[in-house]
């Protein structure tokens, strides 16, 4: 049993026979009355997603998650197919459940698989992904790093916002935590 107030993004507990992921925990103090925890979470089998308010003692059962290395390989229609990369196993994985991981998703990426009770439940994206850039505006002569920015599509469709000098081809890192420019690759 954990309290709520330890509840970090990733974990993942059982409430009502259902798997709950943690996607954002905040700790709030209104200016008057208890201190509550506003939390974002997601219902790892149905994939809907709720954001809800628990008391801070609140305790709740953590469900253990076993994690396995893996391989992105592609997408057919809805579902994701990943390879463990030590028994060459595949698993697949509908898009609908990865919303959030999608724009980050290039095959051949390494991703970690979450497995609870022997159920695939989700993945973990590595820290950084590398992306090319399909479209963005034409190089300003003259631009700084220190500028503003302007918006680039990558490869993924995801849109970032990158410096003045960046072109369309060039290899970028991006953030997988909060989808921002790092640096060139």
């Amino acid at each position: 049993m954990v309290e709520a107030i330890n509840l970090r993004s990733g974990m993942v507990f059982e409430k009502d026979g259902k798997l709950i992921k943690v996607l954002e925990a905040n700790h709030h103090k209104p200016g008057k009355g208890n201190t509550v925890m506003q939390m974002k979470l997601a219902d790892v089998r149905a994939g809907s997603i709720v954001q809800t308010t628990m008391r801070p003692s609140e305790k709740v059962e953590l469900a253990m998650v076993d994690k396995k290395q893996a391989q992105y390989l592609y997408r057919q229609d809805d579902l994701l197919c990943f390879m463990d990369l030590e028994t060459y196993e595949q698993y697949e994985l509908a898009a609908s459940l990865l919303e959030n991981e999608l724009p980050y998703l290039i095959e051949n990426l390494q991703v970690q698989l979450d497995f609870c009770n022997g159920e695939l439940i989700g993945i973990q994206l590595p820290g950084t992904v590398e992306l090319t850039v399909t479209e963005t505006e034409p190089t300003i002569k003259g631009a700084t790093a220190a500028s503003g920015g302007k918006p680039a599509t990558m490869e993924t469709g995801l849109v970032v916002t990158v410096p003045d000098f960046i072109q369309t081809g060039e290899k970028l890192v991006i953030n997988t935590a909060n989808g921002t420019y790092k640096q060139r690759a």
